[in-house]
């Protein structure tokens, strides 16, 4: 018979092995002898031994299952509960049931970890739902849109949750996503129509400026341009492609009118300028006649400057008054000297002048005759009287003599 601190061979060749309650039949050996026997079944523990190794590292190294490790440690526990094997099967059963609390420890671990991973997706996804909430009420059609895309990437990247939690939160979700969809699709479709009306008013608008573009009516046609320029404004924008074409129809059509305009009006500036050079040398030439000496001579070139005046035509507007004014200055003075020759050469008024003339030298005459006499008498205040009279009378007296002379005489 062969032993060892584990199991026996007894005389028949049975094998038993030793464990808490008791010995335990582990085979029959008729191979071999007894210690062969023993050495067999010792083998078989040691596989059992490495076997529950091998598993306790996987459990505790790896994301084995909690199904696939109770699976594992059933089928371990099987063997050892066979005893067909010598050594410390308490010990195996021990490890055993180690691991089962490791495995089930694990198991609670990970739905823990599950609760908590579902409760931050089910917050990240309530998140995404109220965003897209409010994106769906953005104008900012095209940076919302984009937002709201980059949501669905993000959902799809979330664990799912249970799914009556999960359908109803993509059903908001969704929700907002369509309502976005619905507003933005109205606004392009309003816009459209609004770009179509934009465009139809602008081309009545380019069909005017290009009529136009060939007027010489240039004040009211200039003032129409910027009205068709401020209903271009007041139209907005067609769509792109044709924007661009009818402004540029649109601009085309006012730079002929414009620069038609400028070479007009750059030809009259310099015709205008050369124009009030020779109007100047005019004027220069009409002062020249001043102070007047001949009147007859002085009326005579006067008149032929001014043929040749009238003959020269426009000057620049800011300039006229001053020459215009050199002229008017001379042909004034002309005027005077005619008014002032009419007066004395003619016989009616001098006539007149003489005759007031001589009466009131005739009353002045009068009136110092009898002041003589009044103060021959003695009477002083009737002197004094006539003397305030005679004062007067000789006033106008010396006015009209005056006026005789201008008449020669």
């Amino acid at each position: 018979m062969s032993s060892d601190p584990w199991g026996r061979v007894d005389e028949t060749g049975t094998v038993y092995v030793r464990t808490a309650d008791g010995e335990k039949v582990v085979g029959s050996w008729q191979a071999g002898s007894p210690d062969e026997a023993l050495a067999y079944f010792e083998r078989k523990y040691e596989g059992l031994v490495v076997e529950i190794g091998l598993l306790e590292k996987r459990v505790r190294t790896t994301d084995l299952s909690s199904k696939d490790a109770m699976a594992a440690i059933d089928h371990l526990r099987e063997q050892v509960d066979a005893h067909h094997a010598v050594g410390d099967l308490d010990a195996l059963r021990g490890r055993l049931d180690k691991l089962v609390e490791l495995v089930e420890a694990r198991r609670e671990e990970r739905k823990a970890q599950r609760a908590r991973q579902s409760e931050e997706a089910r917050q990240a996804k309530e998140a995404l739902v109220v965003e897209a909430e409010e994106l769906a009420q953005s104008d900012q059609w095209r940076a919302a849109g984009e937002r709201l895309r980059a949501l669905v990437d993000t959902w799809k990247g979330l664990p799912r949750l249970d799914r009556k939690s999960d359908d109803e939160l993509w059903h908001r979700f969704s929700h907002a996503r369509s309502a976005f969809s619905k507003r933005r699709k109205q606004h392009f479709a309003q816009l459209d129509a609004q770009r179509e009306d934009a465009r139809r008013i602008k081309e009545q608008l380019v069909a005017e400026a290009e009529a136009l573009s060939g007027s010489t009516d240039w004040g009211p046609t200039a003032a129409r341009y910027r009205d068709l320029m401020a209903q271009w404004k007041a139209a907005g924008r067609a769509q792109r492609e044709h924007e661009e074409e009818l402004w540029n129809r649109f601009r085309g059509a006012q730079d002929v009118f414009f620069a038609a305009r400028s070479s007009v009006f750059a030809e009259r500036d310099a015709e205008q300028a050369e124009n009030l050079k020779l109007k100047e040398e005019l004027a220069g030439e009409a002062e020249k006649l001043l102070p007047i000496t001949d009147l007859k001579a002085a009326r005579a070139a006067f008149r032929a400057i001014n043929e040749r005046w009238e003959a020269i035509g426009h000057v620049p507007r800011d300039a006229r008054p001053k020459v215009e004014g050199r002229m008017h200055t001379v042909e004034r003075a002309i005027q005077e000297a005619e008014e002032a020759e009419w007066r004395r050469t003619n016989p009616e008024a001098r006539a007149r002048a003489a005759g007031l003339t001589g009466q009131l030298q005739a009353a002045v005459d009068k009136l110092k005759g009898q002041i003589e006499q009044a103060r021959a008498q003695g009477n002083t205040a009737k002197a004094e009287k006539l003397e305030r009279e005679l004062e007067g009378r000789q006033a106008l007296l010396d006015q009209a003599l005056k006026g005789l002379q201008e008449f020669g005489g």
